[in-house]
């Protein structure tokens, strides 16, 4: 089990879990998931740590074929209650540490420490989503809405 299936378990979300063969030499995790799994990349979502000016870290969740826009999450996310006038990526210790998942394996929930999330706006189309369950290989499938709901995230135009 993963802190992310645990959370899943504890608030009773709609979840199923997919597992597959990691494959150590793929170069995106997502694109790897969504083929693996026969799902469309736009059902596939990645979650990514940000850093702002003002030094909060941050969460994006978009889908696994968009870039993040850092204009976009910067803006969105002083929309929200973050002050910033721009943001970029995280260091890969920032994340493993605030997280508590190695990349490639970040999963928005169940992360050791509560950051302000962002859901790309995409995610209210489907019926459900797939994000990290945790670790390299494991997804969970689940309604975006539960997600927000569960991170108290909010869903914004953040990708490109």
């Amino acid at each position: 089990m993963t802190p992310a299936i645990d959370l899943a378990k504890q608030q009773r979300l709609d979840y199923k879990l997919h597992e597959y063969a990691h494959d150590e030499r793929a170069t995106s995790y997502g694109i790897e998931a969504a083929q693996k799994l026969g799902v469309s990349t736009e059902r596939v979502f990645k979650t990514l740590v940000v850093v702002t000016d003002k030094d909060v870290l941050c969460v994006a969740v978009l889908p696994v074929d968009s870039q993040l826009s850092f204009k976009k999450m910067a803006k969105a996310l002083s929309m929200h209650g973050v002050p910033c006038k721009k943001v970029q990526m995280a260091v890969p210790e920032q994340v493993q540490r605030s997280t508590g998942y190695v990349l490639g394996g970040v999963s928005p929930l169940g992360q050791k420490k509560r950051l302000t999330t962002l859901i790309d706006e995409s995610a209210q189309k489907p019926q459900t989503i797939y994000v990290s369950a945790g670790k390299r290989g494991l997804e969970i499938e689940l309604p975006a809405q539960q997600l927000a709901q569960t991170l108290a995230a909010s869903f914004a135009a953040i990708s490109e």
